[in-house]
């Protein structure tokens, strides 16, 4: 799996750059914010590498965050890389976890190729995403990520979870999946 590369730029277009790392060349496919970032001949990309039956594609972007928020948008049924990269392209992890924290489904509906119906999904689906993508690791945060994974490797779905933590006040993650399990319950 190859998670980053480091090398010359061969070739630059917005959505795509040509990367020579010790004379093997690399397509490797850019959102339009790591185009603009990308301003020497020389470029040290976070790469995410897809591999399909078909083919094998490489993202890189020059934040961390922003190879977080398009691996985080591919965990979501229905959304895939290019519509991924189009996210990144429409907003820096920065302004995308504004956008989930306040819930804002028309600025999702800008982004070529997601509708209502993916924009909703989006909004479920990554609820407290925008924890991650600002670095914000305060312990009630830690522990509701901490509870929320947990819950779903018992199976439920994010939605469930959602609505289960909501009126939680706990702060540590065991008393947190403890009340979600009571009101998974009753669900």
């Amino acid at each position: 799996m190859i998670v980053g590369l480091e090398g010359i730029i061969e070739h630059k277009e917005p959505s795509l750059v040509h990367l020579n790392v010790n004379s093997v060349i690399y397509e490797v496919f850019i959102s339009l914010h790591t185009f603009s970032s990308i301003s020497h001949d020389r470029a040290r990309l976070h790469i995410s590498h897809i591999i399909r039956e078909d083919a094998q594609q490489l993202y890189g972007f020059t934040q961390k965050s922003e190879k977080i928020l398009f691996e985080g948008m591919l965990k979501i049924n229905g959304i895939g890389p290019k519509a991924s990269l189009a996210i990144c392209s429409t907003f820096t992890p920065e302004q995308f976890a504004g956008i989930i924290s306040s819930k804002d489904i028309n600025a999702l509906k800008k982004v070529p190729g997601i509708g209502p119906k993916s924009a909703g999904r989006i909004m479920v689906e990554l609820a407290g995403f925008d924890a991650v993508l600002l670095g914000n690791t305060t312990t009630a945060n830690t522990a509701v990520s901490e509870a929320t994974m947990a819950l779903e490797s018992l199976g439920f779905k994010k939605e469930q979870i959602a609505k289960a933590l909501s009126g939680s006040l706990a702060n540590d993650t065991a008393t947190l999946v403890k009340e979600a399990l009571k009101q998974l319950q009753k669900l």
